[in-house]
């Protein structure tokens, strides 16, 4: 585990404050930097409250300052790769279903950025959901006040339709993806059982306890790969799919048919 990098924390705040001034209203840190230390391969997570959109210069602005702060070529050794999403407070307050993003970065996305695509698209997305649910659990303030202040509860009905919704695109990944892919739908098995959103390991050694032989062999493959203590290689898809197979089975029984959402964006 390492420590949070602060002085790359203070740089990102300093850029969205010189960007944004009066209209960031708060800055979380969440994941695994504060809940549980960051690993080898984790990402800076940090969420964003403001108070309006943005315009186009200021979109171009924050990806622009973000990109050497967070590409691995440009960064300090010591920083990390950086995934910052902003929420505009009154999509998200008081809160519905589907949820807004405003402004979402991530280094799988700076080929886009650097093509001019700056926009989320689409502009909902469910994974917000589980942001929101991670920041008001454990996220810690870096600006503004406490993120309750801002951030209205994540409905249980509302994360279990966030995991339903994100399943296809998240199966979709499983063969590039392979060991990311068992390890967060560990994640959503537990946190549609428990309505907690923990981090992936903790996760992980939840659901193997839970699961037959076989696919406990390799969720604890991915955890430990994921922890740094192993090399995991993952050959053989099809054995991926049907661990992934048997956990989906597991969630889509607790997640169960919703009613329609009723709020629109």
């Amino acid at each position: 585990m390492s420590s949070i990098p602060r002085e790359q924390v203070a740089a990102l705040i300093e850029l969205l404050d010189a960007t944004l001034a009066r209209s960031l209203l708060g800055a979380y840190l969440y994941g695994s930097a504060v809940d549980g230390g960051l690993r080898s391969d984790s990402d800076l997570d940090l969420l964003g409250v403001v108070e309006r959109r943005l315009t186009d210069a200021e979109r171009r602005a924050i990806v622009d300052g973000l990109l050497p702060l967070s590409g691995r070529a440009t960064r300090p050794a010591s920083w990390r790769p950086v995934e910052l999403t902003l929420l505009v407070r009154d999509d998200v307050r008081p809160w519905r279903y589907p949820p807004r993003l405003e402004l979402q970065y991530g280094e799988w996305l700076r080929s886009g950025f650097l093509s001019g695509d700056l926009k989320p698209s689409p502009p909902t997305n469910p994974d917000v959901a589980v942001l929101v649910t991670m920041v008001l659990e454990r996220g810690e303030a870096v600006l503004g006040p406490p993120a309750r202040d801002l951030l209205d509860a994540v409905p249980h009905e509302d994360l279990l339709r966030a995991i339903a919704d994100g399943l296809p695109s998240l199966l979709d990944d499983l063969e590039d993806d392979t060991r990311n892919v068992l390890l967060t739908l560990a994640r959503m098995w537990m946190t549609a059982t428990t309505g907690e959103v923990r981090p992936k390991e903790v996760a992980a050694a939840w659901a193997a306890s839970r699961l037959s032989a076989g696919s406990r062999s390799l969720i604890l493959r991915a955890r430990a790969g994921y922890l740094g203590e192993s090399v995991d290689r993952w050959d053989d898809v099809n054995v991926a799919r049907r661990v992934a197979g048997d956990v989906r089975i597991r969630i889509e029984a607790l997640v169960g048919p919703l009613p329609p959402a009723d709020a629109s964006v």
